[in-house]
């Protein structure tokens, strides 16, 4: 092998600067919420780090598949920022989180989904359409519930 594949992980998503962000505010939501109180324990803290782990979660299952499903996925990676922000906002209101923590947790967020949109406007150029109609056929079941 040549040194250009040896820097390459064998799971691509492991290269993307937007997992690596994404694996930075999971560790920052944990050491943040070490000093939630323990009555939070099933109400806030445990959703928000479950919500931060969705958005690296997304990264990793959707790096996996056709250009058109890389992009459902991230649109739902998109969705646990937006559970991040609702969860930011609530320990700020329950005065668990402090306002430095806050804007911290805010401006990692709009990094993320600023990340996630160019990221999704590249593959969306370059998406064949029959990937975008099988991802649409594939997903009509699940709309309908």
């Amino acid at each position: 092998m040549n040194e250009q594949e040896n820097n390459v992980s064998f799971f691509r998503f492991e290269d993307l600067r937007i997992y690596a962000k994404a694996l930075d505010y999971i560790n920052w939501v944990h050491s943040v919420t070490t000093t939630f109180p323990e009555n939070c324990r099933n109400t806030v803290t445990d959703l928000f780090v479950k919500s931060a782990q969705g958005i690296a979660m997304n990264i990793a299952e959707g790096s996996a598949r056709n250009k058109a499903q890389f992009v459902y996925y991230l649109k739902m990676a998109k969705s646990s920022v937006r559970e991040c922000v609702v969860y930011t906002e609530v320990a700020s209101r329950l005065n668990i989180l402090n306002e430095s923590d806050k804007e911290y947790s805010r401006n990692q967020l709009m990094e993320l989904t600023k990340m996630i949109g160019s990221l999704v406007a590249s593959l969306q150029r370059s998406v064949n359409p029959r990937d975008e109609e099988a991802m649409m056929d594939e997903d009509m079941p699940n709309m309908m519930i």
